[in-house]
């Protein structure tokens, strides 16, 4: 058996929003909405106007967004993360988390940044010469950064 390709799915009340805070944390770039696809969806009857919302002057599907890494994801394996919305607010800890890593020489400048930008500081870690500060992002979904 070949190895799999698979992406990380994040629930969220705000998709879009949280898509783009993400792009900017990561460097990576928010997945470009088909327009023409989406209008032949809704003129062919597999989707409705009702499925859809304006995001940033651009016509999107309104339930969810992708970031990816910049790289053209034809020349290798695809890195993204997809932002789904679902109806409810998180209520407890993340099972699955992303660690970002920046190097130990720029995490403070790193989480300065993000907090700055409405991530939230929840703690410090250390195992072995290993450590890591963990946040939230805008929705409370934990990361830790390295």
């Amino acid at each position: 058996m070949s190895p799999h390709a698979f992406q990380v799915v994040v629930d969220s009340n705000t998709p879009h929003e949280l898509a783009d805070w993400w792009a900017e944390t990561l460097g990576w770039i928010v997945e470009p909405s088909d327009e023409e696809f989406i209008r032949s969806m809704i003129a062919q009857g597999y989707a409705t106007e009702d499925e859809t919302t304006r995001h940033n002057g651009v016509l999107v599907w309104r339930t969810g967004a992708a970031v990816q890494h910049p790289d053209d994801p034809r020349t290798g394996t695809r890195r993204r993360v997809l932002f789904q919305w679902v109806p409810e607010a998180k209520t407890v800890k993340n099972r699955v988390h992303l660690d970002v890593w920046v190097g130990q020489e720029n995490v403070a400048a790193a989480v300065e940044a993000l907090v700055a930008r409405g991530a939230t500081r929840l703690h410090e870690g250390k195992q072995g010469p290993h450590s890591w500060i963990t946040l939230t992002d805008p929705e409370g979904n934990e990361f830790c950064v390295s």
